[in-house]
């Protein structure tokens, strides 16, 4: 048995954040931030709506484009770092309840950015050891609630949004996902952190007046090891499978930064048409921009049964991976 990428769906609230409105915000600039990030615009989601709720809205189409109920799915997760809930339940519970999967296992996972791929590989390897037969994966971020917006370093960066994707069963080898690469080190830890609010830092009224709660990055430094870090692991991937650049139809990276995109890009000799780039319009959604992407292409008539896909993602933790797989829907 071998897993295949059965669907892809998406979800973006409809509220959209301009770099103009930014700018009445905090000290910043549609010039500065174009430069520096790409992003033009992202989503906001709505008071009452919350990280499931996006994941939900996703799910639904994946599920539709699969040909699938919900009760045919025999396993949930969802990748986030902005979950409904601070301890319990996860959102992948929530987002079973609303979808009305009962009685299966339903999990987050905290990998950051790097969130869907992690995931990918977790229902890759249900699928293939046998103990799963359709998986339902979600990437799904409210990170406005956990953004600092009078902190101009990061406000700017991020966005809400959901991306789901069922991976399922088959008995064809060239409908499978080929290679999922996954890995972390802590030692960068803090370049890209949540510092308050943990077992580490509890809430207190000093973690709420440092604003301790919110996301914190070290710009640079981040910049510097992901660059390196996603063009190495993605030219491992390619060396083990054989698998030259050319090859590839569309590389879907992780939306993070205009600049690290095409920094990858360049240095694997890419051309323009093999790149997906979301970032200008949804700006970072952590888990969510992969299978965002996906959903954009697939929406945009660009995504084929047999397209070779190579994704590529890095996040807090640090954690990184990368796949190589075929779109691969069912007849």
């Amino acid at each position: 048995m071998y897993a295949a990428l059965r669907s892809v769906g998406a979800y973006v609230p409809s509220k959209i954040l301009t770099n103009h409105d930014l700018e009445r915000l905090v000290d910043t600039s549609d010039e500065w931030i174009t430069k520096r990030t790409g992003i033009k615009t992202r989503h906001i989601a709505a008071p009452d709506e919350s990280t499931s709720d996006l994941g939900v809205q996703a799910s639904r189409k994946a599920l539709q484009r699969a040909g699938l109920e919900p009760e045919e799915i025999d396993l949930l997760i969802c990748a986030t770092i902005s979950p409904d809930y601070f301890c319990m339940p996860s959102t992948a519970c929530m987002i079973a309840k609303k979808l009305g999967i009962s009685n299966v296992p339903a999990l987050d996972i905290s990998a950051a950015c790097s969130g869907f791929i992690y995931a990918l590989a977790t229902a890759k390897a249900y699928v293939e050891s046998g103990m799963a037969q359709n998986v339902l994966i979600v990437g799904a971020e409210k990170l406005s609630a956990i953004v600092d917006w009078s902190d101009r370093t990061t406000c700017i960066l991020f966005g809400d949004g959901a991306g789901a994707a069922v991976i399922g069963g088959t008995r064809e080898r060239e409908e499978a996902i080929r290679d999922v690469n996954i890995s972390a080190d802590g030692k960068y830890y803090d370049y890209l952190i949540t510092p308050g609010c943990g077992t580490e830092r509890p809430c207190s009224e000093e973690v709420v007046k440092e604003r301790a709660c919110f996301i914190k990055m070290k710009g640079n430094e981040t910049f510097k090891v992901a660059v390196k870090t996603l063009t190495s692991d993605v030219v491992d991937l390619l060396e083990k499978n054989g698998v030259e650049s050319q090859e590839i139809t569309y590389f879907v990276p992780h939306q993070a930064n205009y600049r690290i995109l095409s920094a990858v890009a360049n240095s694997l000799g890419l051309r323009d048409e093999q790149c997906v780039i979301t970032v200008d319009k949804y700006g970072n959604t952590s888990s969510a921009s992969i299978p965002m992407a996906l959903n954009d292409l697939y929406e945009e008539r660009r995504l084929q049964k047999g397209d070779l896909l190579l994704l590529d993602a890095f996040g807090g933790g640090f954690t990184w991976g990368s796949a190589l797989l075929p779109f691969s829907p069912r007849e």
